[in-house]
């Protein structure tokens, strides 16, 4: 048995209990939550009569909805009315969300009405006769203890003086949308496309679904807009089955919001997600966001992993840099490579997307195959600095070629890309809300920031005058460069074996250590002037059949991949919604950050600001929450958290203050930032 039908038992015992003749005498005692019978206007025969029924809580005390959630039970209505006359469904106010212990109730904590339209007959008889009785039940609740309450609630519609806070209740009521919506089911998940208006502002959406049991209220919705549609997917219940309709409210956030019914249909896939309101705020402004992109891209360039590529560039265009012509036709070549390769991940990113895959920037590093591929493009490339073969790329002695620096700044690119720098995580991250155009120009000028150094130099002859002239020195510089990137393979290595266990992470060095052995055998052949090609390519197919062969048979998820970073100071549990939900019910603040083992920025973070003994002792001495996402895989929930708080990768770090939203944190922290938060959250600091 579910543990969330456990209160929901019990508000049904408490409510039969109620209900013995023996106890009725218990309901003459107040209410907590008093209701009131309100007529809009007197009775007219011929015309339809609004009645409300109003109800004013005690502090603390909150009623229901229709449909409770995961407890309590909705008002129940037994009318006594003259004959002919018809009472219709109620009409509710949009209700709140309370989430107690992991469980989400719909609720309402201050005063509010019920509409109920009846019908009056044209011939409704003597008017002496009009008489309107109710018997209501509700469920009155604290965050602790539950009452069922009953009332008869009588009128005399004759009379009925016109309630001024008839327009205020009526308002209140939201709006039956005129177009029918569609519903589909995939997967886990209940996915609704709502006809709104692309201009319209929907705020903090949230679906109040009128059928009971057929989603999981407290996990997390997410929505999406395409065109003149609002496309929310819920997650469904265990055991769920598809339902022939669907209806509720599409509430805004702010007590507004419109009521719709769905019929099996289409429902598009994709669509431009909409964040998470609270945590990441409004998207800024399109050309902040160029800004922070080319930034952004200028950052990569200092990257291990970058840093060689640029700088024998940079030097061969130096060699090179007798001609004024040469030199601005290899920046451009280099330029065109970096701008199409990110521009291209880009273009696949919004694709995957589309096509409904939950996946984020750097996506390639979360795919085992792949990481392999750059460990072995990483050991070409140290081998290639350390002198045992020569790549025509990355030569010396090639400067002006332009075919050589277009290849040079695709690999540039496609190395780089999978850091995520301050300024460039928010552009990343607005490039998966944005239109397709704004986004891809968003990945475009992410390129240009990356080539921008190698384009001044091929374009500002005073730039090049002042690197050093060449000289025998700059094969030693070559050299030296090797260091860093072997640094990168190293750290490529590792990262297989938090990918896939040790099994995983020894098939792929031997690989990278056989395409070594051949890049050797190539450059002695090169040394000595004979051609390669033909064994080059013979032993490289050997050795892709073999990678093919070995890894297929390896689980790239195995053991190794631990799913919380190892060494962390702080306890850290791993993430999901239904614990940052049950910590923040739990009144106490919480700190989630979000990791990935190839991400440089997150674990310099991690040592600065989270992994300390300092942070440690903060954290328990406030009563912190910790959870930590490990986005080293990839991971669906995670994407799409991500998403809704306008990051497309990592780092990400929030801060929940006890019953607040949450505040996004900087992407780079400092060593006191935690325990600075921690402290103000401290039991000690909130009684002074």
């Amino acid at each position: 048995m579910r543990a969330r039908t456990l209160p929901l038992l019990a508000a049904i015992c408490a409510l039969l209990f109620a209900l013995v003749p023996g106890m009725a005498a218990a309901q003459d005692r107040p209410t907590h939550i008093a209701a009131r019978l309100v007529a809009e206007g007197p009775a007219v025969p011929g015309k339809p009569l609004t009645l409300a029924i109003a109800f004013d809580p005690e502090p603390g005390w909150h009623g229901y909805w229709k449909n409770p959630g995961d407890a309590g039970y909705g008002m129940e209505l037994d009318w006594d009315l003259p004959a002919g006359w018809r009472a219709g469904e109620p009409q509710y106010p949009v209700p709140q969300k309370l989430v107690i212990g992991g469980l989400m109730n719909h609720v309402y904590e201050g005063p509010y009405a019920v509409l109920v339209d009846v019908a009056v007959p044209p011939g409704a008889g003597d008017r002496a006769a009009w008489a309107i009785a109710v018997d209501a039940q509700w469920l009155a609740c604290t965050d602790t203890i539950c009452v069922p309450e009953r009332a008869r609630l009588t009128l005399d519609p004759g009379v009925a003086p016109q309630a001024p806070a008839f327009d205020k209740w009526r308002a209140a009521i939201p709006a039956m949308l005129d177009r029918q919506a569609s519903f589909a089911l995939r997967g886990e998940r209940l996915r609704i496309a709502i006809p709104i208006p692309a201009s319209m502002a929907v705020g903090t959406p949230h679906v109040f679904l009128g059928e009971r049991d057929l989603v999981r209220y407290a996990d997390v919705q997410t929505f999406a807009a395409e065109g003149d549609l609002l496309i929310a997917e819920l997650p469904l219940a265990e055991g769920a089955q598809a339902p022939e309709g669907v209806s509720g409210i599409l509430s805004f956030g702010d007590g507004n919001g419109v009521r719709f019914a769905a019929s099996p249909g289409p429902v598009p896939s994709g669509g431009v997600p909409l964040r998470e309101a609270g945590a990441a705020g409004v998207i800024a402004p399109l050309w902040l966001l160029l800004l922070g992109a080319l930034a952004g891209g200028l950052l990569l360039n200092v990257m291990p992993c970058v840093f060689p590529i640029l700088s024998l560039k940079a030097l061969s265009l130096a060699r090179a840099g007798e001609s004024d012509a040469k030199a601005r036709a290899e920046g451009l070549a280099y330029s065109a490579g970096v701008i199409l390769a990110t521009v291209l991940l880009g273009a696949l990113l919004l694709a995957l997307r589309s096509a409904g895959e939950m996946v984020g920037w750097a996506f390639q590093l979360q795919e085992p195959a792949v990481v392999v591929g750059l460990l072995v493009l990483a050991t070409a490339i140290t081998a290639n600095l350390a002198g045992l073969y020569e790549l025509p790329s990355l030569s010396l002695t090639r400067g002006g070629e332009p075919a050589s620096a277009f290849a040079t700044g695709l690999l540039a690119a496609f190395v780089a890309t999978p850091c995520t720098g301050p300024f460039m995580a928010a552009a990343m991250g607005a490039a998966l809300l944005l239109p397709k155009l704004e986004a891809m120009l968003l990945f475009a000028v992410l390129g240009l920031g990356l080539a921008l150094p190698f384009l001044l130099l091929g374009f500002v002859p005073p730039l090049r005058r002042m690197l050093p002239r060449p000289g025998p020195w700059m094969e030693r510089f070559r050299r030296w460069m090797a260091l860093p990137m072997g640094l990168t393979a190293l750290a490529l290595v590792w990262l297989c074996w938090r990918l896939g266990g040790t099994a995983f992470a020894l098939i792929a060095l031997a690989l990278a250590v056989a395409a070594v052995a051949i890049l050797a055998f190539v450059g002695r052949r090169q040394h000595a002037g004979r051609p390669v090609a033909a064994g080059a390519l013979a032993a490289f197919a050997v050795l892709v059949v073999v990678a093919v062969f070995s890894l297929s048979r390896i689980d790239a998820a195995a053991p190794g991949a631990a799913r919380v970073p190892e060494g962390e100071a702080i306890a850290a549990r791993p993430f999901s919604e239904a614990r940052l939900a049950a910590a923040r019910a739990g009144g106490k603040p919480v700190f989630v950050w979000f990791t990935a083992d190839w991400c440089l920025t997150c674990k310099v973070n991690e040592r600065v600001a989270i992994d300390r003994e300092a942070t440690k002792a903060a954290f328990e001495a406030a009563g912190v929450v910790a959870l930590v996402g490990d986005w080293t895989r990839r991971d669906p929930a995670i994407t799409r958290f991500l998403a809704r708080h306008g990051a497309a990768g990592v780092p990400l770090y929030l801060w929940y203050a006890p019953g607040g939203q949450g505040e996004v944190m900087p992407q780079v922290l400092t060593s006191d930032d935690l325990v600075r938060r921690a402290g103000a959250a401290s039991p000690r600091t909130a009684a002074r």
